[in-house]
């Protein structure tokens, strides 16, 4: 079906802003669109030292975005006093850590009706889905993961951190986490405008707290399945995405910076266009026509699906099954039961698909 302008309008003008109450806190979160009882809503979370808007809005902005937003409901989540004009939390309060704040989201989901989600999110807020996700598999169909870094903080960037923080001011140790040395030293316009988003449009004392629970984060502890053992793993498809200007490169999305999102959004939605499509909605979306090109930077966007077979019997329908494993099951009228891992290359954004995979992947991230 396709939209008319001023059905797409109306879309965009359905913006409600909630508070939900938690254990942890009171969380704010922006829906925009109507949720579909036929599919999951997008779920962001903000990486430290960004609100939803700051992180998100070039993405969603952007104009390829226009046609994922015809079929998804968006939910933006701000983590505790990160959000525009928050209160300064009073002294003496305890933040929830990472872990406090991925037990928030079920909560979310309650608050709005909804039964399952497509995460995405970036730095904190990507681990924080990640941790969502091992823990409540049976609410996340799918994660978009921009620049995650799965593992605790060690002792030597403690103390790096600690010796920096005797010379540097919070914005420039927040400005080295979101963005990488060459980007720092030669993008000024971009540094310049995050680090005065920082200064004036954070809540200081509240965005220290935030900052603070990230590095306490501890391990998550993902292990790749191997056969005939039972390790902690999602469950499922993941869709990796790291700048190759980012602090967190391993894997590289080609002519990017630390915050994809921000600096190549068109390069971004079309991969999540292909993401989208191979766990088996919009079928019939377009692709952006984007100037490719291959360097030898290699792959940067990674899909590893877990074990889920599909059915689809008309476009619209599917029938689903949830084991207490979390993992799903989805029959073909026409074929038979089978797993499925995609993979999006990084220089061109496509994804392929690679039927018959007997082993489901974990998602592969960088230390």
């Amino acid at each position: 079906m396709v939209l008319e302008d001023s059905d797409v309008e109306m879309i965009v003008a359905e913006i409600e802003e909630h508070d939900v109450e938690t254990p942890h806190g009171r969380i704010h979160c922006t829906m925009k669109g109507v949720p579909k009882a036929d599919r999951p809503v997008i779920l962001t979370i903000h990486d430290i030292g960004l609100n939803h808007k700051t992180c998100w809005d070039s993405l969603f902005n952007h104009e390829d975005m226009s046609e994922i937003m015809q079929h998804f409901a968006v939910c933006h989540v701000d983590a505790p006093g990160q959000q525009e004009g928050a209160n300064t939390f009073s002294t003496g309060y305890e933040y929830p850590s990472m872990d406090q704040l991925s037990e928030t989201l079920p909560l979310v989901l309650k608050h709005f009706g909804l039964k399952t989600v497509i995460g995405m999110g970036i730095g904190a807020g990507a681990y924080i889905l990640t941790r969502f996700a091992l823990d409540y598999p049976n609410m996340v169909e799918g994660l978009l993961l921009i620049n995650i870094n799965p593992c605790a903080e060690g002792w030597m960037d403690w103390a790096a951190h600690k010796i920096s923080g005797w010379t540097h001011a919070m914005p420039d140790m927040i400005i080295t986490h979101l963005f990488g040395k060459e980007e720092i030293h030669n993008n000024h316009d971009l540094i310049g405008t995050y680090r005065h988003h920082i200064l004036n449009d954070m809540n200081q004392f509240n965005l220290h707290l935030f900052v603070k629970s990230y590095e306490s984060r501890r391990d998550l502890e993902i292990e790749r399945p191997v056969p005939g053992t039972t390790v902690r793993t999602l469950k499922c498809p993941s869709l990796l995405v790291v700048g190759d200007s980012s602090p967190a490169v391993e894997a590289v999305m080609a002519d990017c910076g630390g915050m994809p999102q921000v600096d190549q959004p068109g390069k971004l939605t079309e991969a999540f266009k292909y993401f989208i499509q191979g766990m088996g909605y919009m079928p019939s979306a377009s692709m952006t026509r984007l100037v490719r090109s291959r360097t030898a930077s290699g792959s940067s966007v990674t899909s590893f699906e877990g074990n889920r077979s599909r059915s689809h019997t008309t476009e619209g329908n599917r029938s689903r099954s949830h084991t207490n494993e979390g993992s799903r099951s989805r029959s073909h009228t026409a074929e038979n039961q089978r797993g499925r891992s995609h993979t999006a290359g990084s220089t061109d954004g496509t994804a392929n698909s690679n039927v018959d995979q007997a082993v489901p992947k974990s998602t592969e991230v960088s230390c």
